[in-house]
């Protein structure tokens, strides 16, 4: 009776969290299961509910009322322009919108910070409900019993109004079959901008009435995404009384969870968010059984063994020197040395090469360690395009083994193994090992699903660093380690263009490995499963196993960008191997060209240069600039700097693979009679 006591209080905070967590879940899920829209905004609609209620409020009801109505209404106008903003991805896929919602977060949480400050803001309830009840014995904020009675309320009602109704059946036939919805003489474009400016309503309500349990302020908005992202991917698109039970779940994990079991806690929402979709990624059908599955492709597109066979021809024709094409077993380097063409296609490279060696002689040493920075970051982004460009697995993970390789370095340097190339190999085989690890979870699925699961890997990895603290030092990070020698029996590095020239090194020798072997017959037979798994199962190749070598090749180069990032900025915090550095890298790939090494590298050394240099000269606004940046890249390059050249697709070559989230267009005759993507 004691314990039960004791936990009780947590038990109904649980409640009342997972209420809150429902509501804007069943906002997000209705974005995401009817208006096809994932939306990493979604935190910021319920932060403009949260930050427009605390400033209404004035202690009466009528100000609660007031904020209410404001909050709701300010973040469904949000909402129906999210709609307006994401219309032209309509066929881009997921990628795209997660990119362009997640910039647009950046700048209306910028903005919000503008507005209403960086402090949290009070929260002033009418007097009535500014009062504790008794409950089983135990005192209890009476404003947390009555947001519970309200939010089943708001929750009853949304339910009724999308299973009962005719807007609600509109709804439910725009998801299952907008063709059909059209024929009865409705819009479905008027049916999805109502959508999502209900899914912004609910999550403005919820962050009207949740604000004194889930405060606006800094954080507040990326917290409450992360938490519902858990809730859909538990309970799932297809039922609300699933998604119910699943934020109740998650709430008691957040509230009685941390009572009963504080150890374990941090890890076991993003556990078993990975879990569930692992689950689900086995049981469902295998990725390319199907004639017309597309490796990472979530719409379908022309036969993709027609494609695979009409890419493989043109580059056979084009550029048979290259090697023979993938199948049996044979060599997998080039046969013959590169031609004139391949040496003029070479030469943007080559003056990249030297515009990056000619900085230490331009720039003062701030630009240089920014510099030094962008390459550690940029092999980061190389680890992405590979994944992403060329397995099609789009992943928002790649922080995990980048965290691995770096706190491997820092961690060396500590015990006095501060030789670099030692420090990078060691760090390379750490994080390939985890990447081997964890590969068996990410290669089975696709599209989405891989970015799920890669999001939750880089959340444990998260709360790891910050529980480890023996290793990782925890929330403060670790600094004053030895610096790093360049070669046995050196001095330590520690000026500025000593650590530059370093990186440069380190980032041309790994970007050289990893063009020769993309561009060799290994790289081909990546970009035939990418292109036309089934194909290359019914032929017998091991998909599997190309892809789990492709994450762990990914894995270890990423780990050598965190040792890199470690060496040159000589100190390692939590935020360095952040969501928010995921996506980074995931935009510096999409800024490039999905498929293009050097455009990741030029994509990286543009968002440092945004958020380190340009953000500068005027302090504070980092993530606006970084947000427009995002939306920017989105809407101006669908194919990256890469795609300016020629529009092949954005990759090195002609026969790249397209982005995973894009459907392939309809194949059309070209003038040599081949298939042209």
């Amino acid at each position: 009776m004691e314990l039960l006591d004791a936990h009780l209080i947590p038990a109904v905070d649980g409640v009342a969290f997972g209420l809150l967590l429902f509501v804007v879940a069943a906002g997000l899920s209705l974005a995401f299961g009817t208006a096809g829209v994932l939306n990493l905004s979604h935190g910021t609609l319920y932060a403009i509910g949260a930050y427009t209620g605390a400033e209404l409020s004035d202690g009466t009801w009528g100000g609660l009322a007031l904020g209410l109505a404001a909050g709701t209404a300010a973040a469904c106008v949000a909402g129906a322009g999210l709609s307006a903003a994401t219309a032209p991805l309509a066929r881009r896929g997921h990628l795209a919108q997660a990119l362009l919602t997640f910039g647009l977060a950046l700048i209306g949480g910028d903005l919000l910070i503008q507005f209403f400050g960086a402090d949290e803001l009070p929260v002033r309830v009418p007097e009535a409900l500014d009062s504790s009840v008794m409950l089983l014995g135990h005192r209890y904020p009476a404003y947390r019993l009555c947001f519970i009675v309200m939010a089943v309320l708001l929750a009853a009602f949304g339910t009724w109004v999308l299973t009962r109704t005719r807007m609600g059946a509109a709804v439910r036939a725009a998801a299952d079959d907008p063709q059909m919805l059209a024929a009865t003489g409705h819009s479905p474009r008027a049916v999805h901008t109502g959508v999502l400016a209900a899914a912004g309503a609910l999550a403005g309500a919820a962050g009207v009435l949740g604000a004194p349990i889930i405060g606006p302020g800094p954080g507040t908005s990326e917290n409450v995404l992360m938490l519902s992202l858990v809730v859909v991917v538990l309970g799932g698109l297809r039922s609300l009384w699933a998604t119910f039970f699943a934020a109740i779940a998650v709430g008691e994990v957040q509230t009685l969870g941390v009572s009963v079991a504080p150890e374990l806690a941090p890890y076991l929402l993003f556990a078993a968010m990975a879990a569930v979709l692992v689950l689900r990624s086995r049981f469902a059908e295998p990725a390319g059984a199907g004639a017309g599955a597309g490796h990472g492709s979530e719409a379908p597109g022309p036969d993709p063994v027609a494609r695979l066979r009409g890419l493989l021809a043109g580059r056979q024709a084009g550029r048979a020197a290259e090697g023979p094409l993938p199948g049996g077993n044979r060599s997998v380097w080039p046969a013959r040395l590169p031609g004139r063409a391949a040496w003029w296609q070479a030469a943007p490279l080559l003056v990249l090469l030297v515009v990056l060696i000619s900085l230490p002689a331009l720039l003062d040493a701030y630009s240089i360690s920014l510099a030094g920075s962008a390459l550690a970051l940029g092999l980061l982004a190389v680890s992405v395009t590979v994944l992403t460009g060329y397995a099609g697995l789009p992943t928002l993970g790649q922080t995990a083994p980048f965290a691995v390789g770096a706190y491997a370095t820092a961690n060396l340097a500590d015990a006095g193994w501060t030789v670099g190339p030692v420090q990078l190999v060691l760090s390379a085989l750490a994080a390939a090992v985890f990447a081997a690890v964890v590969g068996p979870a990410v290669i089975r699925a696709r599209g989405t699903t891989v970015l799920m699961i890669t999001l939750a890997i880089g959340e444990l990895t998260g709360a790891v660093v910050n529980q480890l603290k023996s290793v990782t030092g925890g929330a403060d990070g670790l600094v004053g380690f030895p610096a790093t020698q360049a070669l046995w029996g050196g001095e330590g590095m520690l000026e500025e263009s000593e650590l530059y020239n370093y990186a440069l090194v380190v980032a041309v020798v790994a970007v050289a490995l990893t063009l020769l072997v993309l561009r060799s017959p290994a790289g081909k037979l990546l970009t035939g499963t990418r292109g036309a798994e089934a194909r290359m199962r019914a032929s017998g190749h091991p998909v599997g196993r190309y892809l789990l070598v492709a994450h762990i090749c990914a894995g270890a180069l990423a780990g050598v960008g965190g040792s890199l990032m470690v060496t040159v900025q000589q100190y390692l915090s939590p935020a360095d191997v952040g969501f928010e550095i995921a996506a980074f890298a995931l935009l510096a790939v999409v800024i490039g060209g999905t498929t293009s090494v050097i455009g990741a590298l030029l994509g990286a050394g543009l968002i440092v240069a945004t958020r380190d240099w340009v953000a500068g000269s005027w302090p504070g606004h980092g993530p606006l600039l970084l947000g427009v940046l995002f939306v920017a890249t989105v809407y101006v390059l669908p194919r990256g700097l890469a795609g300016l050249r020629g529009g092949s697709g954005g990759g090195p070559s002609s026969d790249a693979p397209r982005p995973p989230d894009q459907p392939p267009p309809a194949p059309t005759p070209s003038p040599a009679g081949k298939v042209s993507p």
